[in-house]
């Protein structure tokens, strides 16, 4: 099910990263058990929560915390593609990568490791499925010409007619389905967009400086992880595709340290 052809990206060249790699090598899976059950517990309690006593305002950091659960799942789905989230077993590997993007859209994961694989040859091109086409270079217009290529009506019916369904079957709220399922996840593929393609891949008024024609928003450490699991080190990831987020800020101390060196 899962024998997918993915062309070779180039290995880790930090001399230290292979010994940092196996002494966390099942840590990808355990982050992704984590993050998989966080979100359905949190989901869960949220779709029954009686939010008549709130007033719209107070759900909004709940509203967040759910979107940010809801990217994590993508962020996920996306080391998967990588192959890092179980890397000893690939089946297994796949399967959390296809679980997560089930969960996150009723996603087509196949569809999405090819696509991603075209970006990371051809970054910020015309054969990038995620750059814009050069006329759709603001952020509006690029996000919902990106979304045109990963989305079609026959997923948004699929996703209607379940929210329909899943409402009726257990008798829920709509507002709750509509505040902590749609929303988040609305506003999740804004901040996966935003913090992962149009921040990083955005030409500079220089112009791309190497072949990755991606760049680092370097945050604190805790901001980095909240806007988007460390994903604003996107020259790192394109440079070390096979690191998983949560080392891509050690990968960029390291690479700083050794520009200092030089």
């Amino acid at each position: 099910m899962f024998q997918l052809e993915q062309p070779p990206l180039p290995q880790l060249k930090v001399n230290s990263t292979p010994a940092v790699k196996s002494q966390f090598l099942f840590r990808g899976v355990f982050m992704a058990i984590a993050i998989i059950t966080i979100w359905a517990i949190s989901l869960g309690f949220l779709l029954y929560l009686d939010i008549s006593q709130y007033k719209f305002w107070m759900l909004l950091p709940i509203i967040g915390w759910q979107t940010f659960l809801y990217t994590g799942l993508f962020i996920t789905a996306h080391d998967a593609m990588h192959g890092v989230v179980f890397p000893k077993n690939p089946q297994i590997n796949h399967f959390i990568g296809s679980l997560c993007l089930f969960l996150y859209g009723l996603l087509s994961y196949p569809k999405l490791l090819k696509k991603h694989w075209l970006h990371h040859h051809h970054p910020a091109s015309e054969n990038d499925p995620d750059f814009h086409n050069g006329k759709h270079k603001n952020f509006f217009a690029w996000y919902l010409y990106f979304m045109k290529n990963y989305w079609n009506w026959g997923q948004i019916i699929t996703l209607v007619t379940l929210f329909h369904v899943v409402k009726n079957l257990f008798h829920l709220p709509e507002d709750n389905l509509t505040y902590f399922w749609v929303f988040p996840s609305i506003l999740s593929s804004l901040q996966l967009f935003y913090f992962g393609t149009f921040l990083p891949h955005t030409e500079p008024a220089e112009g791309y400086q190497d072949s990755h024609r991606s760049q680092t928003i370097n945050r604190p450490i805790w901001w980095s992880f909240i806007t988007c699991y460390h994903f604003g080190y996107h020259h790192e990831h394109h440079e070390y595709p096979h690191i998983p987020w949560w080392q891509l800020p050690e990968v960029y101390r390291m690479s700083q340290r050794m520009s200092e060196k030089c």
